[in-house]
């Protein structure tokens, strides 16, 4: 048999929240009720996504979570981000709902991904498709580089932000001699980290000292992403 479709059936808290949530994704409606249970499905394109209400669900307690496979991440990332843009003032970084930044997964042999967390803690995983088996990754080289590969898989990947910051905050105090790129990666990362911490004064700390590292114009140019993910925070 081919051309089966496999659709997440996932719980909330409240489907109305849910439903206007995806919406501004930019997903659509495409059914739902209110008896006997409260029910809802959404679409976007060919993202199918469905949801349940459960009456005393508690948002911060779920497990539940997906994983989306598609051609062009940076692409999807960009609409949600801007709907969240258009809706909130800006992207949902701290939270539920909340959304991380694509970036390279160490446990996911280096494939870029991103999660989405909506309105009942589910985690929308996303990552690049690739047809073929990805190239392994190159294992990263110095402590600052390795630090932000260990902390990405905790925050974003595990739900474990302060774990993460724990391995950050070590490497930072004895940062390496190596990129500077990658050390404004880790301060803007760790201030990312900060807000989902609920924790402000350390994120403005992290992301005042990302704006004084020394860079060429060449790395000026490489941390370009850095410094637009760091216009998002705060």
């Amino acid at each position: 048999m081919s051309n089966e479709v496999t659709v997440p059936l996932l719980p909330c808290a409240s489907i109305d929240d849910t439903v206007a949530f995806y919406e501004v994704l930019g997903f659509q409606s495409t059914y739902r009720q209110r008896k006997p249970n409260p029910y809802a499905a959404m679409q976007r394109e060919d993202l199918y996504l469905h949801f349940f209400e459960m009456a005393g669900f508690d948002p911060a307690q779920s497990y539940s979570s997906c994983l989306v496979l598609t051609p062009d991440i940076s692409g999807l990332h960009r609409a949600f981000a801007a709907g969240m843009r258009a809706a909130y003032g800006k992207v949902l970084v701290s939270g539920t709902p909340r959304m991380t930044r694509p970036r390279p997964r160490k446990n996911y042999d280096g494939v870029t991904g991103f999660s989405v967390i909506d309105p009942g803690g589910n985690w929308i995983r996303i990552v690049q498709h690739t047809p073929a088996a990805p190239a392994p990754s190159q294992a990263p080289a110095g402590r600052l580089e390795k630090a932000l590969a260990n902390a990405v898989v905790l925050a974003d990947s595990k739900g474990d932000p302060r774990q993460a910051a724990r391995i950050l905050d070590s490497a930072l105090a004895h940062p390496d001699d190596g990129d500077p790129v990658t050390y404004v990666e880790v301060l803007v990362y760790r201030a990312e980290v900060a807000l989902v911490l609920d924790d402000p004064a350390t994120a403005a700390e992290m992301l005042s000292r990302a704006r004084q590292v020394p860079l060429t114009a060449d790395e000026t140019i490489r941390a370009a992403a850095a410094f637009e993910n760091a216009a998002d925070l705060l």
